[in-house]
């Protein structure tokens, strides 16, 4: 096999780090804009992360501040949580025998591939595990960061799985729903705020960090401002509100500080492993769809349904698609997406763990 390629300090070393800073800018924030006109998953962050990946691979010296990945990191936790709706529980309730079945169907095969591809050394023991766990890709990206994992290699699985999931997830839908049908729904870049719901952002983001470093949690602003702003949201009732730029400011610093830690020897390894870390995310794409099947089979579910139901990833996209189509069961396919996404942030480390343990030469 070749050798990568030898280091050399790259174009971008030679900049001054002002102008650094603009290029990036400029770039990350035109790329994620672009890929959003086109609907493509997760562009507010993909976008920024390959320019900066660009950069960083081309000598770039300058690094997105630590105070302001962790405000970054803060927001995505808020959002997650506030992602998962009471309605949820009310589902799960109903229908717990299928989301528990499914849920931990996707779990335990997930986790045996990637356990798979650390036995066969095509990559690190806790990265690969981390990167095949079937959770949000962000908040498993920055979970694996805090476990000593490679972020870095953990978000090119996890990124390349929300893109072939959800383009997989759109292509079926259109089977069933007359695309003429399908209208994505619009999200303003500057919505009139709604000054309490945006209040409780701002301030459990601003403190997320500090408690989280007081509880001496694993990723303290991410995980932080997650359970704080959980348990205000469930237990509470408190409401939330994070507006388009806000989201779109922070997917960009979180894209931009992992993707200007890739080196040049990163990029050749991803790429050296690339046929089989999508073969592995093919296969486990293919067990999904066996269990919507059975759900369908078994228990009458609609296929449409139960297929966006235990698609492996990808919640924000997969909810835009399965709120567009009319006919698909909306509250089952965000109970299981929600509950299968709860589990891992509770429970993904100790698996992980668990997981790495038996992956031993």
């Amino acid at each position: 096999m070749a050798s990568p390629p030898a280091p050399s300090p790259g174009p971008f070393a030679k900049l001054p780090q002002p102008l650094q800073w603009l290029l990036l800018i400029i770039f990350a924030a035109a790329l994620g804009v672009a890929l959003e006109t086109v609907d493509f998953p997760a562009a507010l962050l993909i976008g920024p992360m390959l320019v900066a990946i660009a950069a960083g691979t081309g000598g770039a010296t300058i690094r997105v501040p630590r105070p302001l990945f962790g405000l970054g990191q803060a927001v995505v936790g808020c959002l997650v949580a506030s992602s998962i709706q009471v309605e949820v529980f009310s589902s799960f309730a109903s229908d717990w025998p299928i989301i528990l079945v499914s849920v931990l169907s996707t779990i335990v095969a997930s986790s045996f591939l990637g356990w798979s591809i650390s036995r066969l050394r095509i990559l690190p023991g806790s990265t690969a595990v981390w990167g095949s766990a079937p959770g949000g890709a962000t908040a498993m990206v920055l979970m694996a960061e805090a476990f000593g994992a490679d972020a870095r290699l953990v978000a090119f699985m996890q990124y390349l799985r929300v893109v072939m999931v959800t383009l997989a997830a759109a292509f079926v839908a259109r089977l069933w729903v007359d695309p003429s049908a399908m209208v994505t729904p619009e999200h303003p870049w500057f919505p009139p705020l709604d000054w309490p719901a945006f209040a409780a952002t701002v301030l459990v983001a601003a403190v997320a960090g500090r408690i989280g470093k007081l509880l001496r949690l694993p990723s303290p602003y991410f995980i932080g401002a997650a359970l704080i702003a959980l348990a205000l949201h469930l237990g509470a009732g408190v409401p939330f509100q994070i507006p388009e730029w806000l989201k779109a400011a922070s997917y960009i610093v979180v894209g931009c500080s992992i993707g200007l830690n890739f080196t040049r020897a990163v990029v050749w390894n991803a790429l050296r492993v690339l046929p089989q870390v999508m073969l592995s995310i093919l296969l486990l794409m293919g067990f999904c769809g066996a269990i919507a099947w059975l759900l369908s089979h078994e228990l009458g579910i609609d296929p449409l349904t139960a297929y966006l139901a235990t698609s492996p990833g990808g919640l924000d996209s997969v909810a835009i698609i399965a709120t567009a189509a009319s006919n698909v069961n909306l509250s089952l396919v965000m109970a299981l997406q929600s509950a299968r996404l709860v589990f891992v942030l509770l429970f993904g480390p100790a698996l992980v763990r668990f997981v790495a343990r038996g992956i031993k030469p």
